[in-house]
């Protein structure tokens, strides 16, 4: 995909005349059904979108098994038919979360605001008042772009890394959106250097802490009743941008079509800690923050690939959740 830079560490997604081809144009057709379904009341959306993430999850078994095999590995105590009762709310969470998303997207957030509850935000309002440093520490939910998206609406930008799509329209039309009211986008093959200059430039860092990015690096530490190979990079981020850590997750209540954001106190312990006590302190947010709602979790991410030596990678067992021939 070509992209432009609009400034040394920013990355602009660029339009391209080929997504007109017809290969394209299927993708054009579900855009516009979201943007669509993001004028239709949520009251009455919601429980259709539950139904057609749910029967997704049925049809996506490879990401199913993923999620099976994640649940079994992190809550073995809990029953198999609530286990499973999980994954078919994520997935509806899922379809809700991303037309929730089209949504703020196409419509002002003034008509959004009314069903966003802030949880702890008086946690945020001293550093935005003193402009001090901030890296939020956000856990993979469905809904996860969405708080910096409000947060950039209401003045605050943010900065964030993030993977390109396969598909060069979706990644275009997926970054025009995340940067729909302002803030910065960094591809993650460009290194974390931009990312740093941007939240030392005042940029609220938006930092996902529960990728597995290997062993070299990592440390293994616990997480939930597993254990995970866990960058402990929020330690180095906090010297080198001169920021705070601070913990967020977003929770969509299909109950009430309502956005939930919670915000956690500050993680001021990480200043002078070795990185296998920073490492499990960020898993222990992430615990924090997804176990009351563990629906809201995208289970379906290989969290658990890196294994220590002798272990078997869990998703390569065969015995577990069998693919059906």
């Amino acid at each position: 995909m070509q992209t432009e830079k609009k400034a040394p560490v920013e990355f602009i997604p660029q339009f391209q005349k080929s997504f007109y081809h017809p290969r394209y144009w299927g993708i054009w057709l579900g855009t516009g059904l979201m943007a669509a379904m993001g004028y239709v009341p949520a009251r009455i959306r919601d429980p259709f979108l539950g139904s057609v993430g749910r029967l997704a999850g049925k049809l996506a078994k490879s990401a199913r098994r993923r999620a099976q095999i994640n649940l079994l590995y992190c809550m073995p105590d809990v029953a198999e038919s609530e286990r499973e009762k999980i994954i078919d709310q994520m997935f509806a969470t899922a379809a809700q979360s991303m037309v929730l998303m089209a949504e703020l997207a196409c419509r002002k957030p003034a008509q959004f605001s009314s069903r966003v509850r802030w949880h702890g935000e008086e946690i945020l309002q001293p550093f935005k008042e003193q402009g001090k440093n901030v890296i939020l520490l956000v856990p993979h939910g469905w809904a996860i772009d969405i708080p910096a998206m409000l947060l950039a609406s209401r003045g605050q930008n943010v900065a964030a890394m993030f993977h390109n799509q396969s598909n060069p329209l979706v990644d275009y039309l997926w970054n025009a959106v995340r940067l729909r009211y302002g803030g910065r986008l960094h591809a993650r093959n460009d290194g974390i250097k931009p990312f740093i200059s941007s939240v030392r430039q005042g940029y609220w860092g938006y930092y996902l802490p529960d990728e597995d990015h290997g062993a070299e690096h990592s440390e293994f530490v616990d997480f939930f009743a597993t254990y995970k190979a866990t960058l402990p990079a929020l330690g180095r981020l906090t010297k080198v941008c001169r920021a705070t850590i601070i913990p967020l997750f977003p929770v969509y209540n299909t109950k009430e079509s309502r956005l939930d954001i919670f915000i956690r106190p500050p993680m001021d312990d990480l200043i002078d800690a070795d990185d296998h006590t920073i490492a499990r302190r960020m898993n222990e947010e992430v615990e924090l923050l997804v176990g009351p709602n563990p629906e809201q979790y995208a289970w379906i991410l290989k969290l658990l690939k890196t294994r220590k030596p002798g272990e078997i990678e869990p998703y390569s067992r065969d015995e577990l959740y069998p693919r059906k021939k």
